[in-house]
């Protein structure tokens, strides 16, 4: 009897799929971050270990790990990074840091959750981890601009920032924006029980709150363009109720809980002042995209290496750039940051890789977008088909596999507009790393029988 139950427990864990190792990484996203630790975060270590697990399943299974295209695609980035590393002239350890970090990233965490994810029932899980993972991090944000022991905004401590603290005020913005862009596409897709659906769209709606609240506005843009795409992708009539429902919970938000408050109102209106009277946070990003564009001019092939922004930003920028960003309280003293990066992550890469890595790494995504838009238009056609053919039916299911195409493009487009105003950085990166997977499983897994969970 007292080897009984470790041997049930253990047939259990060997029946988990194996996503579910995946999804072990995006809920370590919930763990505090101690901003006075240095090293990676559990998350990254997590997801380490995840790309192991998949080379050894790989082995013990004895199979093809990638088809042709998706080697190509997936591949792409990596000649390039090569290429950066070897010919930057700064520290070799800099350099092998930062491409190690630029293959996690890009290459082996997408690489790993591709081969890992064997079905529409694991995208769907994974799915629903994130929203998890938003709900989490939205509802300690939300508490923090309430009680003003969030980080510091214009002199308050209101700024949602979840459990990423004040040294990374953009990690509750994406974990959040990414779960509200998952959300939307399970309440859109048309699959599974209506009672799934109609949960997922509350799920939406509830993360609208602590996305305002984060006071990002690039990871507002970022959610609106592609919850706008996801609706008009899901079908015209989708789109005019999806733009109904925000707009109802706009009134709510306003309204009923007074979210307008004069800080979020200046926030939102700074959008659009960004050539007539921009403030500081923004003549800085217009500054750090100057130097980064100069760096490229100074080594337009290859870039001035990894990692070599900070070095070079001196340089390159101009006397308008501020000595630092201001960052303080959710539990942290006054710190001033300097500025490392130019927050786009095109430009970065421009400056550090190079055109040549530019073109690798922008145009393995753009294939992943083209591929993933590809099979979503094949998958709508396909369900226009069957309902064609069921016409005399009532109440026919819509088409297969629909809300994981607007998952995996949502993702995708996401990433891809969110990066005109950010780059990776921070724990919140293996998030964006294992999205970038979801959108290749879509985009590439089709042709290698991915299996056919609901």
């Amino acid at each position: 009897m007292s080897l009984a139950l470790p041997r049930t427990a253990t047939a259990r864990v060997r029946h988990l799929p194996p996503a579910t190792a995946v999804a072990a990484v995006i809920a370590l996203l919930a763990l505090p971050v101690d901003a006075g630790e240095g090293g990676a975060h559990p998350a990254d270590v997590l997801s380490a270990l995840v790309v192991l697990y998949c080379a050894v399943r790989l082995l013990r299974e004895r199979r093809r790990p990638l088809s042709r295209t998706a080697a190509v695609v997936l591949g792409l980035p990596v000649p390039a990074l090569a290429l950066a590393a070897v010919c930057a002239a700064g520290a070799p350890a800099g350099q092998l840091a930062g491409l190690g970090r630029c293959l996690q990233v890009f290459v082996l965490v997408p690489a790993a959750v591709l081969l890992l994810v064997r079905g529409r029932g694991d995208v769907r899980l994974l799915a629903w981890t994130v929203v998890g993972l938003a709900l989490w991090q939205g509802a300690v944000g939300t508490h923090q601009y309430v009680t003003g022991t969030g980080a510091s905004y214009q002199g308050e401590q209101v700024r949602a920032v979840g459990t990423f603290g004040a040294q990374d005020v953009m990690g509750m913005a994406t974990v959040v924006s990414l779960g509200l862009v998952c959300a939307t596409g399970l309440a859109l897709g048309r699959s599974g029980p209506v009672r799934h659906r109609v949960l997922a769209a509350g799920c939406a709606v509830a993360l609208l709150l602590p996305l305002a609240l984060s006071f990002s506005r690039g990871a507002w843009i970022a959610t609106a363009v592609t919850c706008a795409a996801q609706a008009l992708l899901a079908g015209a009539r989708r789109a005019v109720a999806l733009g109904a429902a925000v707009a109802a919970a706009g009134v709510v938000l306003v309204g009923g809980f007074g979210v307008g408050t004069a800080m979020l109102q200046e926030r939102v209106g700074s959008i659009t002042r960004v050539a007539d009277a921009p403030d500081q946070s923004v003549t800085d990003r217009y500054t750090m995209w100057a130097a980064a564009v100069d760096m490229w001019r100074e080594r337009p092939l290859t870039g001035v290496g990894l990692k070599g922004f900070p070095a070079h930003r001196d340089t390159h920028a101009s006397l308008a750039l501020s000595s630092g960003s201001e960052t303080g309280g959710a539990g942290a003293a006054y710190v001033r940051q300097p500025l490392l990066s130019p927050h786009n992550m095109y430009l970065l890469v421009l400056a550090e890789q190079g055109l040549i890595g530019l073109v690798a790494l922008a145009g393995s995504w753009l294939a992943l977008l083209v591929l993933g838009l590809r099979r979503l238009r094949a998958v709508r056609r396909a369900g226009r088909a069957g309902r064609a053919g069921r016409a005399g039916r009532a109440g026919g299911a819509g088409p297969a596999g629909l809300d994981c195409g607007l998952i995996g493009c949502g993702l995708l487009v996401w990433q891809l507009t969110d990066f005109v105003y950010a780059d990776i950085g921070g724990p919140s990166t293996v998030l964006t790393a294992v999205c970038l997977g979801l959108a290749a499983h879509w985009a590439l897994a089709a042709r290698a029988g991915e299996g056919s969970g609901r």
